[in-house]
């Protein structure tokens, strides 16, 4: 991989890569630190793309994988425990909060986020890169070597859960102003 490709890929994408990154883990090191991850992955993996894939869908499942590798790390960290992590079952819920200064998002974009952690880990990953990522629904499916339909299903199914979670914490904001 030449220098001007892997520079090519970097800047097009970064900013895209940092951002579903720091909306699934909501922290800014440790964000910075996967992207790292990312492009190292990207020098190692590039001979071997062979374009039946956008590069940005390319670039987007090996961010995924990344992350999962991130939380199934600090899952068995915590547990001590070496049992199977399933993502898409887990949660790929973060302790942390999200960086004020790294994600200008509005209050619903960031109840939504938080939200989020409640919802199963492929369900996050879905309605990440389909709502803050804008990916496409044919996107989405590539980087996660899903059908079309699943990533309907999934999203259907997250948009649910998140309306009944949302709903809950506004019925708790409400009980705490009176």
């Amino acid at each position: 991989m030449n220098d001007s490709v892997f520079h090519r890929l970097y800047d097009s994408y970064h900013q895209d890569v940092f951002q579903f990154l720091i909306y699934l883990v909501k922290n800014r090191q440790t964000a910075e630190d996967l992207v790292q991850e990312v492009y190292v992955r990207v020098l190692k993996a590039y001979s071997r793309f062979e374009g039946k894939s956008s590069e940005k869908t390319w670039l987007f499942s090996i961010a995924k994988n990344v992350a999962i590798d991130h939380f199934r790390k600090q899952t068995v960290r915590k547990k001590r425990l070496f049992e199977s992590f399933d993502w898409e079952t887990m949660q790929l819920a973060s302790t942390e909060m999200l960086p004020e200064d790294s994600v200008q998002l509005n209050d619903e974009m960031r109840s939504l986020l938080i939200a989020l952690d409640d919802c199963t880990g492929d369900q996050k990953m879905v309605i990440i890169m389909r709502y803050f990522q804008e990916l496409s629904i044919a996107e989405t499916a590539q980087i996660l070597n899903w059908t079309e339909g699943k990533v309907k299903t999934t999203q259907h199914r997250a948009i649910k859960a998140l309306r009944e979670r949302l709903s809950v914490t506004e019925k708790e904001g409400n009980v705490h102003h009176e």
